[in-house]
């Protein structure tokens, strides 16, 4: 097997389950232990695999509202405004984009009034910014 499919493999089974073990990697990649011990520790010494998280469904937290908001940035403000908002706690995840937004970020809030007041006040009111449009999540249906 090729060094490639196996990671591919490995890489798979980690983002269907990020906590399983190195066990259930093994078995459902059809590798050795030891194997996915070695790529995984190599694929985190890259950067390829940059974190581990739990996926949430937004709905059935009482007390958790999140957004995908898609942030438009003026060209000559670009690196100063990325650089500010990747120091905004709030923000989970922010993404450059070649779509409609030049960036898109991943916001969380305890409510929609707070996550209101985190694009409004700590996004939009950053100087570079031109608009922010926010896509509320509702439920997580996959």
């Amino acid at each position: 097997m090729a060094a490639e499919s196996t990671e591919e493999r490995i890489l798979s089974v980690l983002e269907e389950d990020a906590q399983a073990s190195y066990a259930e990697i093994a078995e459902r990649a059809d590798v050795s232990k030891p194997t996915v011990r070695k790529y995984i520790q190599q694929l985190e010494d890259e950067g390829v695999i940059v974190g581990y998280s739990a996926d949430v469904d937004p709905k059935k937290l009482a007390s958790k509202s999140i957004a995908l908001v898609g942030i438009d940035v003026e060209s000559e403000r670009y690196v100063e405004v990325t650089r500010e908002l990747k120091e905004i706690d709030a923000i989970d995840s922010l993404y450059t984009s070649s779509g409609d937004h030049t960036l898109m970020a991943e916001v969380h809030a305890s409510d929609g009034d707070a996550l209101g007041d985190v694009i409004n006040e700590e996004i939009v009111a950053r100087d570079g910014v031109a608009a922010a449009h926010p896509s509320f999540l509702q439920e997580r249906l996959k």
